[in-house]
């Protein structure tokens, strides 16, 4: 069993990853997550729903179900609540600390995971290198 961790927040494809079973997904992350369920401690930032659904709306990914409803069962799985982009998200996604890349998304769900004292699940290779700089915690996907 892995060691407790705090509050997992799931990276975008982290979250579609899981929920769709895709198999790009490690079984040691998947551990970490299971063990996550029962102390409703997973997280994803509500600008990962503006990320799928654009997906969805570019036909970059599909679902057998309308994408409202993917969403919305997708948030009221075991474990999982929803991470508001709050007034002070928002603000600390402009001024991370170091060097991080633009991206608007990227940035608030750092700021997100960062504000709830979480973990960051994510296979982003410059957001894995933005962690290793003792600015992020994040458990490579």
């Amino acid at each position: 069993m892995p060691e407790p961790v705090r509050t997992l927040v799931l990276d975008t494809h982290v979250w579609l990853w899981l929920m769709e079973g895709a198999d790009e997904l490690k079984s040691s992350v998947r551990k970490h997550i299971e063990a996550a369920v029962p102390d409703g401690a997973l997280r994803v930032s509500v600008i990962s729903v503006w990320e799928i659904a654009m997906l969805e709306a570019k036909n970059r990914i599909t679902f057998d179900e309308d994408c409202n409803i993917w969403i919305k069962n997708a948030l009221t799985a075991p474990g999982f609540s929803l991470a508001l982009f709050t007034p002070d998200v928002a603000v600390a996604s402009t001024r991370l600390p170091g060097d991080f890349h633009g991206d608007p998304a990227d940035r608030i769900i750092v700021a997100t995971t960062r504000s709830v004292g979480g973990t960051l699940v994510t296979a982003d290779r410059a957001i894995l290198a933005y962690a290793k700089s003792g600015h992020l915690r994040a458990l490579p996907a």
